[in-house]
């Protein structure tokens, strides 16, 4: 019974939202191009760790919820299935046909990359095989390619587990995942098929192959603290070890020289290693403090108000690229030209509260939380509740950890 009320944490909710605004400032580090000093800026440029942070989670939550209850049959794995489903896929399937119904209207290069055939692409959007591709991981929501990481975890998990109970040698599961993700790379990259398993870099850094680690340190964390128990300690060393560390590994990647026509310095082998690796075990550090220690940090993590961010944020990383954030800043745009109409008739030389990217990026960051929150109480939370109480894949549906 204890256990059943132990598997939420309010702190890792709201570490979500923490994730999501990392990589949100990672998207915009551009806007402080003028006026910051060029390595504050590779350093926010560098905060896409808030993809590797929710990596750790899943491994964490998904082992803490089911390592000790998972069980290979069909009725079980159809049930564990429909719980996954509910969480993830009802907003991204929607707001990638909202999409694609926009691109309609509006084309826009990214969201098929050159690709001829929008509905199959459309297809392989909501289906997450887009993904493996390296030339189509961009396509649709840009940064939906994480879900494809996320959806292979899900269906490797029991197996995991599994092994891992029955083989008790953990440490040799992601060396043999991340080898057969390079056995691809060498079975394809002669391929020219849109760049499936096309490189390593690839490989190592958009799918699940190649970042496995992240969430199998996630895992080991679980099972740590299911060893240990989750008694509240008076001091907080692990919550501030962890995070400097993770700040650290942050500040290792913006010092790497990043490869001509790249983005981050996590595109080189060194950046890969502190990423996948380093930053993996800093994070899984920061968690077994938030988990097991009382700070200032967890309480504020799990507010109510922090936890409503943290449930909201899911659709909060989804919208935060694309057609709804091209739409608030046509807004703020057209919104300066007419606040600077208004200045001419009345013939004063104010400035416009949109005239600065900074704070307009600070403007478009409230709208979308604030539309995050409204989708999450309107659409996402009604759909989850649905799907769960459904006979989505199943008629008979046992009692199960809820998530």
């Amino acid at each position: 019974m204890q256990k059943a009320v132990q598997t939420y944490i309010p702190a890792l909710t709201g570490v979500r939202a923490l994730a999501a605004y990392l990589v949100f400032i990672s998207h915009y580090a551009y806007v402080f191009d003028e006026g910051f000093p060029h390595a504050l800026q590779r350093f926010f440029q560098e905060f896409h760790i808030g993809v590797t942070i929710f990596f750790v989670l899943s491994g964490f939550l998904i082992a803490f919820r089911y390592y000790d209850n998972f069980y290979l049959t069909r009725s079980w794995f159809k049930q564990y299935l429909k719980n996954r489903v509910a969480r993830i896929y009802p907003m991204y399937f929607l707001l990638t046909v909202a999409t694609f119904a926009v691109y309609y209207f509006r084309p826009k290069a990214g969201v098929t990359a050159g690709f001829n055939h929008p509905v199959t692409l459309l297809l392989m959007n909501i289906t997450f095989i887009r993904g493996f591709f390296s030339d189509l991981k961009f396509t649709g929501i840009a940064q939906g390619w994480s879900l494809t990481v996320e959806e292979c975890f899900y269906f490797a998990a029991p197996v995991i587990f599994l092994v891992a109970q029955r083989y008790k040698r953990f440490y040799i599961q992601p060396l043999l995942v991340t080898g057969l993700g390079a056995l691809l790379v060498l079975l394809f990259c002669n391929v020219n098929w849109y760049g499936f398993f096309g490189n390593f870099t690839f490989m190592m850094l958009y799918t699940f192959l190649g970042r496995c680690f992240e969430f199998f340190a996630g895992i080991q964390l679980a099972l740590l603290i299911k060893r240990r128990g989750m008694a509240q300690a008076g001091k907080f060393k692990f919550t501030c070890l962890g995070f400097a560390l993770i700040f650290v590994c942050v500040w290792l990647l913006s010092i790497i020289s990043i490869p001509k026509g790249q983005e981050f310095g996590l595109q080189t082998p060194w950046g890969i290693i502190t990423n996948n690796y380093l930053l993996a075990v800093s994070i899984a550090v920061f968690f077994y403090g938030l988990v097991t220690e009382g700070s200032i940090l967890k309480r504020i993590l799990a507010h109510p108000f922090t936890e409503l961010l943290g449930k909201s944020s899911y659709i909060f990383y989804l919208i935060h690229l694309g057609y709804f954030y091209d739409f608030i800043h046509e807004w703020f745009e057209a919104a300066n030209d007419k606040v600077f109409t208004w200045y001419d008739q009345w013939g004063v030389d104010w400035s416009s509260p949109f005239q600065y990217d900074s704070l307009n990026l600070l403007y478009a960051f409230i709208l979308l939380n604030c539309l995050s929150i409204l989708l999450f109480k309107l659409v996402e939370e009604p759909l989850n509740h649905y799907i769960r109480k459904s006979d989505f894949l199943i008629k008979y549906q046992p009692k199960v950890v809820k998530d």
